[in-house]
C-alpha cells in the first residue's frame, strides 16, 4: 500500500509540473510576435459633423476603451449612404476630430457604389466624400471614405527592438492553414501607442486571423 501511494505521489507529481510548463509556456510571449488588432468599418467624426448628426452641443458616449490610448469605441452610429445603397450601424470611434474620416472595407465599395483608395489614417488627399445621415440631420463629407493600409502601432522604443523606423513599410509572416505574408505595412510610431498590428476584418479572415492572434516581422 505504501509504495502504491509512492507511485501514485510521483504520478501527480510528474503531471503537475508538466501543466505549470505547458501554462508558463503559453503565458510566455513569443519573442518578436505583435498583437493583432481587427477593425470593422467605422467612423471618425468632426465636432462640426457630430452636431449636424446628433444635434448642438452632443458629446460622444463611449461604450469601451480600444487598445491605442485615449481612442474608445462609442454606443452612437450613423448610416453610410452611396451612390448605390447604404450600410446601417456603423460605429463612430471617438474622440472627435479635425475632420472626418469614413473607413469601409473593399467589398462595401460594392455595396455603397465608391472607389475609396488604401489610405493611412489621417490622410484625406484624394478620397472620395459621402453621406452620413444620424437621428439629427446628414452630412454630405467632401472627402474621406477609405480603407485602411494595414498598419502596425508602436513606441519608439519598440522601434528600437524590431530595428524599424516610422513611415517604414515591412513584411508580415502569418502562421496557420491560411498564413502568407502581408506585405506593404506601414509602421506607426509615436510616443502614444501601444504595439498593435491592425488589419481590418476582410484582411484578418483571408489569414484565419483574430483579435488573440499575433504576427512577426520578416526580412
Amino acid at each position: 500500500m505504501d509504495q502504491c501511494e509512492a507511485l501514485m505521489k510521483l504520478i501527480m507529481e510528474a503531471v503537475k509540473n508538466g501543466t505549470d510548463a505547458k501554462t508558463a509556456s503559453e503565458e510566455k510571449p513569443e519573442s518578436g510576435a505583435i498583437p493583432v488588432g481587427v477593425s470593422n468599418r467605422h467612423v471618425h467624426l468632426s465636432a462640426e459633423d457630430l452636431e449636424k448628426l446628433f444635434g448642438a452641443g452632443y458629446e460622444l458616449t463611449k461604450l469601451k476603451d480600444l487598445s491605442q490610448p485615449g481612442q474608445f469605441a462609442c454606443k452612437e452610429t450613423v448610416t453610410v449612404c452611396g451612390p448605390k445603397g447604404a450600410i446601417e450601424k456603423v460605429r463612430i470611434l471617438g474622440p472627435v476630430r479635425k475632420a472626418s474620416q469614413i473607413e469601409i472595407l473593399a467589398g462595401d465599395c460594392f455595396k455603397l457604389g465608391v472607389k475609396a483608395p488604401v489610405k493611412l489614417s489621417g490622410d484625406l488627399e484624394g478620397t472620395p466624400g459621402i453621406t452620413l445621415v444620424g437621428p439629427k440631420g446628414s452630412v454630405q463629407t467632401k472627402n474621406g471614405v477609405m480603407i485602411a493600409q494595414r498598419h502596425i502601432h508602436m513606441l519608439p522604443s519598440d522601434a528600437e527592438r524590431f530595428g524599424v523606423h516610422d513611415g517604414e513599410s515591412v513584411c508580415l509572416e502569418v502562421d496557420g492553414m491560411r498564413g502568407g505574408i502581408l506585405r506593404n505595412t506601414v509602421i506607426r510610431v509615436t510616443e502614444q501607442s501601444g504595439l498593435e498590428c491592425h488589419l481590418d476584418m476582410e484582411e484578418a479572415n483571408a489569414m484565419g486571423l483574430g483579435s488573440s492572434s499575433t504576427v512577426r516581422i520578416v526580412r
